[in-house]
């Protein structure tokens, strides 16, 4: 499938709808990683949306145990998690700080060992600043990056509430005169990398390899190998059936999340 990426959107105030337990992580601060096949295409704030899938408790046991077993590598051992992982709803927003390849996170010395193992896919938005929604808004969503709907805007800026994550990171700008000078293939200049297998090599640990392996296969079940493209019922033509299962195809076609 192609990239997802709009040169031509003016993107003004960005969302990104994804599915649970990853977008309800990513709010809490637990989730520093945002992985995508393709680059991210804004820098500041991003709201996040949850698709409609509801998680079955094993997806959100894989997830919670992998965030458990990388935190423990930096010696945070008391993540407390959602209490519960809302789907159809706005749920807050990150600042995305910039946008690296895997192969740069996984190798950069200058954020914490679990920080590094969040990088398994070609492209890693690195998110700082979460905020939540005290009420969480029900709202349908899309594909890739779109903009937010202004009358949903003006209510969510009023119900925003900073979040205090498990561990603070903050990503160094390559040039600290720009704060727009982390992008894919940035870390190559002015900044400390090393090899891309450390002592956090997953193979260095059986319950970390377990737990990288069963978020791995958790990820898998939402390949957009399983959902085909939205068909022309969508877009208003052919049955009032068609268009509403196109519509739900659409809560489940997002790409498979990290």
């Amino acid at each position: 499938m192609g990239s997802r990426r709009r040169d031509d959107v003016n993107y003004r105030n960005p969302c990104l709808t994804m599915h649970q337990p990853w977008a309800s992580l990513l709010v809490y601060g637990i989730k520093r990683i945002e992985g995508r096949s393709w680059p991210s295409p804004v820098t500041g704030r991003l709201w996040i949306h949850a698709a409609s899938k509801i998680p079955d408790p094993e997806t959100i046991k894989a997830m919670e145990d992998f965030y458990k077993q990388i935190y423990a590598l930096d010696g945070v051992t008391n993540l407390k998690f959602p209490e519960h992982y809302p789907v159809s709803r706005l749920l807050g927003c990150v600042e995305v700080v910039g946008c690296v390849k895997c192969e740069e996170l996984t190798s950069w010395e200058d954020v914490p060992q679990g920080v590094r193992l969040e990088g398994q896919t070609a492209f890693c938005w690195l998110c700082e600043q979460p905020q939540k929604l005290l009420v969480p808004f029900e709202m349908r969503g899309n594909q890739g990056v779109y903009n937010l709907e202004k009358r949903i805007l003006e209510g969510a800026l009023r119900g925003l509430c900073p979040v205090e994550p498990p561990m603070r990171v903050k990503f160094p700008l390559p040039d600290p005169r720009n704060p727009l000078s982390i992008k894919p293939g940035s870390l190559a200049h002015g900044l400390k990398t090393g090899p891309n297998k450390s002592k956090m090599d997953e193979g260095s640990s059986p319950n970390l390899a377990a737990a990288i392996a069963g978020a791995r296969a958790a990820a898998t079940q939402f390949s957009k190998k399983s959902y085909g493209p939205p068909t022309a019922g969508f877009r208003g033509q052919g049955s009032r059936n068609n268009a509403k299962e196109n519509a739900q195809r659409l809560e489940t076609s997002y790409e498979q999340p990290w």
